[in-house]
Formats: C-alpha cells, sequence, structure tokens
C-alpha cells in the first residue's frame, strides 16, 4: 500500500497549506510519485496540489460522500504513486456542526489508518507548545500524531526553546519554518486565489514552498512516518461501478449496440475553476465524451455538445468578460432551450440567470444575481423535491454551500433540492432539461447522478 500522512493543525491559519504543498513538491522533485489529497470540500487548495504534483487534486469528504467511501476514493487517487500527501480541513478534530468527529481531518486519518504531521504555529508561544501538542496527541487514543512541524518560529533562540520543551512530550520535531521566509499566496473572500487565476505566479510559489520545506524539514523522517502507515484494507473507488449497470455498448465506440457516446461540455478556465475530478471519470465511465471549455474565451460551445455541466468558481470576477462573450450566452441558452440536459452549480447558476450584479448572463433561468455581504457556508442535508436530469424526486444527497453572491427567482419557478440543515428550504431551480443550485454535491456519492445526466444527454 502508498505511503502516506495526513499535515493536520490545532486550528485554521496555522500553515497546513503551506506545509502540505511544500512537501508534495519538495517530494515530488525528489523523483517520486505524489498522490494529493484534501480532506473536505475545498476545490481551491487542490488546484495547488495538482501544480506541485502533476496529478489531480483530490477531495476526501466523509459528510459529503460517507465515511465509507474515504478509504476506497483515496485508494483510487493513489494508486501507482509512491507516497500520499493529506492536507486536513480546520482544526484537527473539527468535523461537521454538531456531528461529532464526521468530516473531521481526525476522522479521515482514522480511516486511512494515516500518521499525522501536526504544524503549529508558534509565533507567540514556547514552552507551552508542549501542552498543546500533548493535548491533541492524547485527546484521541486512535489518532497517531507521528510529529510535529513548528511554523512562524521567530529566532534560532525561539527555536531552541520550542524543541526543548517538545523533547519532554515525545513528539518529535519534524520541521521548523520561519516567519521572515514565509510564502503566502493571495486570496480573496472564499479563500485563495485558485490556480487557473494566476498560473505563472502559481508555479512560483509552489516552487518556493518546495524551497523553504526543503531547508526547514527532515524530508527522510517523514518520509519514514509516511511509510510507517499499516495496510490499508480498501479497494479502489470504481467510477464504472454502482447501483446500476451501465448500458451494454456505453463504454464503446459511437454506434456500438446502437449507442452513442453524447458529448459532455465542462466549463473550464479561471471563471469556472472548481470541479472534482471523479465527475469526469463518472461521466466517461457512464458513456460520455467529456470536453472542456472555456466560457472567457471560446464563442462555441464544443462540436456536438448534448450536455452541459458549469460547476462553481467566481463569475462575479469575471462578469464582464463573461458578458461580453455574447456568442457563447446565446449559445448556451439555445442548447438550454432545445431541452437538453444542463448541470450548473453555484457559479454556474449565477451564469444561467438573467444578470449578475447589473451585466447580461445567459438568460436560461428567471432570475438575477448580486454579490452580497453576507457567507452562505456550511454542510447541508438535501433531497431533490422535482425529477431533474440529475436525481428522480426523492433522491437523498448530502452538499455543501460557499457563496457571497443572493439569487432573486421570478414567480412559479420549480425548485430542485429541499434543504434540511440547517433549516428547511427550498433551493434552486429545475427547468426542462435544467437543474441549477448553489448546492456543491460529490456524484460519487451517488453515481446514479452521472449515469442518469448521460442517459438524457442521449435523448
Amino acid at each position: 500500500m502508498v505511503a502516506r500522512l495526513v499535515v493536520a493543525a490545532p486550528s485554521s491559519g496555522s500553515g497546513k497549506t503551506t506545509v502540505a504543498t511544500g512537501l508534495m513538491a519538495a517530494f515530488s522533485a525528489a523523483g517520486l510519485a505524489v498522490s494529493p489529497h484534501k480532506v473536505g470540500p475545498d476545490y481551491i487548495d487542490p488546484g495547488y496540489h495538482a501544480l506541485a504534483t502533476g496529478r489531480p487534486g483530490r477531495n476526501l469528504d466523509a459528510y459529503l460522500c460517507g465515511p465509507e467511501k474515504v478509504a476506497p476514493l483515496f485508494a483510487h487517487g493513489a494508486r501507482g504513486c509512491d507516497i500520499a500527501v493529506v492536507e486536513g480541513v480546520m482544526g484537527l478534530y473539527d468535523g461537521a456542526s454538531g456531528q461529532g468527529e464526521l468530516a473531521s481531518t481526525a476522522q479521515v486519518s482514522k480511516l486511512l489508518r494515516a500518521p499525522i504531521v501536526l504544524v503549529v504555529d508558534a509565533s507567540s508561544q514556547s514552552r507551552s507548545v508542549a501542552a498543546l501538542v500533548h493535548g491533541f496527541a492524547s485527546w484521541d487514543p486512535e489518532v497517531r500524531i507521528g510529529g510535529v512541524i513548528l511554523n512562524k518560529v521567530g529566532s534560532a533562540r525561539h527555536e531552541e526553546l520550542l524543541r526543548e520543551a517538545l523533547d519532554e512530550s515525545g513528539v518529535p520535531v519534524l520541521g521548523s519554518l520561519g516567519r521572515v521566509r514565509q510564502v503566502r499566496a493571495p486570496s480573496r473572500h472564499l479563500g485563495l486565489v485558485p490556480v487557473a487565476e494566476r498560473q505563472s505566479e502559481a508555479v512560483e510559489s509552489v516552487a518556493a514552498l518546495a524551497s523553504q520545506v526543503r531547508e526547514g524539514c527532515d524530508l527522510e523522517a517523514i518520509l519514514a512516518l509516511a511509510r510507517s502507515a499499516p495496510a490499508l484494507d480498501a479497494d479502489p473507488w470504481d467510477p464504472a461501478a454502482g447501483d446500476a449497470p451501465v448500458p451494454n455498448g456505453a463504454d464503446g465506440p459511437d454506434g456500438q449496440d446502437g449507442l452513442t457516446r453524447p458529448v459532455v461540455a465542462v466549463a473550464g478556465g479561471a471563471a469556472f475553476s472548481f470541479s472534482y475530478a471523479e465527475h469526469a471519470e463518472l461521466l466517461t465511465a457512464a458513456g460520455a465524451d467529456v470536453v472542456t471549455f472555456d466560457p472567457l474565451h471560446d464563442e462555441e460551445l464544443p462540436p456536438g455538445t448534448a450536455g452541459l455541466v458549469i460547476g462553481g468558481g467566481f463569475p462575479e470576477v469575471y462578469a464582464p468578460e463573461l458578458s461580453a462573450n455574447e456568442p457563447l450566452r446565446k449559445a448556451v441558452a439555445e442548447l438550454a432551450r432545445s431541452g437538453a440536459a444542463v448541470a450548473a452549480e453555484c457559479a454556474g447558476l449565477l451564469y444561467l440567470t438573467r444578470e449578475l450584479d447589473g451585466k447580461p448572463m445567459c438568460g436560461v433561468l428567471d432570475a438575477d444575481a448580486r454579490m452580497s455581504e453576507r457567507l452562505t457556508l456550511g454542510y447541508r442535508e438535501a433531497v431533490a423535491v422535482s425529477d431533474s436530469s440529475l436525481a428522480v424526486a426523492g433522491t437523498r444527497m448530502r452538499g455543501h454551500e460557499f457563496h457571497r453572491t443572493v439569487v432573486e427567482p421570478g414567480a412559479g419557478e420549480v425548485a430542485a433540492w429541499g434543504l434540511h440543515a440547517p433549516e428547511r428550504r427550498l433551493e434552486g431551480f429545475v427547468q426542462q432539461g435544467v437543474h441549477a443550485s448553489y448546492l456543491h454535491t460529490h456524484w460519487a456519492a451517488e453515481p446514479g447522478i452521472a449515469r442518469r445526466f448521460v442517459e438524457r444527454c442521449r435523448g
């Protein structure tokens, strides 16, 4: 089984992304095949992970997909790699609100039987660091903290005091990073700026992180810790498996057994950079040809487009450019009016409205969108309230909302989801073949979604 470790921290802002991305890049530069993973629903960090490793960044979310899918999804992504580095989320023991350890980094580390490297912000402490580490290491006996990386260390003397204190804790120090050379990526209201928006600068940032980690951390000791992980009894997740069988010939060439491979266009580029790698794999396994296009630059949909998937991102940042691409807006509207299958999440929802902050969008939905001061954030339990190109009424899913926009619908719209946590409300739109919603879902939790979508594309 692949060597593996989890990079965790006592709290957000401690430096998990710095250390995890730096480790990924450093191990990759040393010639190792590195599998990058991220605990939780976040789309942005995996983009930096992919840049560091040359492999898709993959999410491990026990809330969205269920704890039973975590190890299989990990094994799928890590197949053929030498080492896997998993970046945690929030504090080590923080998970879905009010649901114990569910979706926490600690839970994922236990599901993967993976040792933890704890990244500690040491900027305002010395001997107290030992008490903090001892508390985290002893809180759950099933969680194995294999070492500490000290972050934001002020001086050589500061580091000496920290190491002396931790000598008493029994948890080894695997590295120390100073305050002066901290590498920072720009951020905005939803976190870091995605790689797709700053490709060349992101390459430089990742290289700097690799250098910082190489100089400040004991890579050999960290690799040895990762290799100490015991065998993981999990069969790799298979996108072709699921409750509903793939129709005969669905994964063959056009025309085999009377079935075609419909073209599913997937929006990408800087405005729509949020997607889970497994979605494209599920669509392909269900019999589609997945083709990516960029709504900022492409004036036409890919030839033969029979279905359209528009994921998340930052359309509010690019509203003028998206609006200026009138030929593509008209093509999307025509495709939707034809009854074709269209799945839109969050940013995709905004793109389908009449206008976003006064800028004309595709006009598929009888709704307008605008930026808001209020951040809507959190896990959601949902049930499909009507049949759509994605799900039959009654289908239960778990999702995640993360946006600072508001959509004001017209009268008589049909909702996509009924949300049951934290409050009950209707959300999203179903219109002909269109399913549009703020809710981000992970289709690996319900592979029938991709199969239903592709079948709708076949007509």
